[in-house]
């Protein structure tokens, strides 16, 4: 496992249970060996939108070209 706390990862697939999209952008939490990374998905207002364990290959480093996009949640 090559992540680091507080670095910035980009979710690698749909998670529509949390409201989460691929392209999705959250930060590194805590680690858990062997492969478990707690990421935090925050809104623009700075609040949570989720907090959960993922493993490697559920996210991946923010490249250097990466765009980063806003977009609406839907909070039915």
């Amino acid at each position: 496992m090559n992540y680091k706390i507080f670095e910035i990862v980009v979710l690698e697939k749909d998670m529509p249970v949390h409201g989460l999209m691929r392209g999705d952008t959250g930060t590194i939490v805590e680690l858990f060996e062997p492969d478990g990374i707690e990421v935090e998905f925050i809104s623009g207002a700075g609040n949570t939108k989720a907090v959960l364990t993922l493993k490697g290959n559920d996210i991946r480093h923010l490249s250097e070209n990466d765009i980063l996009a806003v977009r609406l949640v839907d909070e039915a």
